[in-house]
């Protein structure tokens, strides 16, 4: 059977499977090698993710993922006192609830790697631009998010990383490391452009490279069509299937 890679997070992870998304791309990239499971929840934080722990990874399951990705903390790292506080999550209490996701995975499966990522990083005036042309004149005066708070969390989740052992992708810093990353990573301040995208993609491969998933050491779940003899296909697939 083939192993499954579960990606957990808010919008940025439930979009994610859109055309041309990074997790669209790491489905293909892993094509018939592993499975990639999207369980992203829109507008979710990590105090609410809490409660869909054991649905998506009960204990004692016969096949847990080989592979995790938790990516929140865009939504926890919404101000309190703006217009997202319903989805501010203080940052003690970001990292202690990530905390409790990385134990429960690692009680369902010791092997499992686990790879936390960072918010990204926010572009307040494409958030500001946004909201105007969405909501008119009821637009937000303030900003609900900020780069600098928003940085905060992500330090936190990299030290939280750290801390436990597993890997993770500071992406805040990573996208800010390009020119114009305002624009040409974020949509609207905070969602992601293509190449938002194809920089989550290329990080998650290079980590989970680096650890011992690579897709090109993998067997195909089945012979590929090459090795299979036209006058006796049986033979190809005595060992997986006979």
């Amino acid at each position: 059977m083939r192993p499954n890679i579960l990606l957990f997070g808010d919008s940025i992870t439930q979009e994610s499977f859109r055309s041309g998304c990074w997790g669209a791309s790491l489905a293909d990239a892993y094509s018939r090698k592993a499975d990639v499971v999207l369980r992203g929840y829109g507008g979710y934080n990590t105090r609410w993710a809490l409660f869909l722990l054991h649905h998506l990874f009960p204990l004692g399951l016969t096949k847990p993922p080989v592979a995790t990705t938790i990516f929140f903390g865009a939504n926890d790292a919404a101000l309190a006192g703006g217009t997202s506080e319903r989805q501010h999550v203080p940052v003690e209490e970001y990292k202690e609830n990530l905390r409790k996701i990385v134990r429960h995975l690692k009680e369902c499966s010791p092997t499992m790697l686990i790879v936390l990522i960072t918010p990204p990083p926010i572009d307040e005036e494409g958030r500001m631009e946004y909201a105007r042309e969405t909501y008119g004149e009821k637009a937000m005066i303030l900003p609900e998010r900020t780069n600098e708070t928003t940085g905060v969390y992500a330090k936190g989740c990299v030290e939280l990383a750290r801390e436990l052992g597993v890997r993770s992708i500071n992406l805040w810093s990573k996208m800010q490391e390009t020119d114009g990353w305002q624009k040409k990573y974020l949509r609207d301040g905070l969602h992601l452009t293509a190449e938002g995208n194809a920089v989550v993609f290329e990080e998650v491969v290079k980590v989970f490279k680096e650890a011992w998933l690579d897709a090109s050491e993998m067997p195909y779940d089945f012979p590929h069509h090459s090795e299979i003899d036209g006058k006796n296909p049986e033979k190809a697939f005595q060992q997986k299937c006979l």
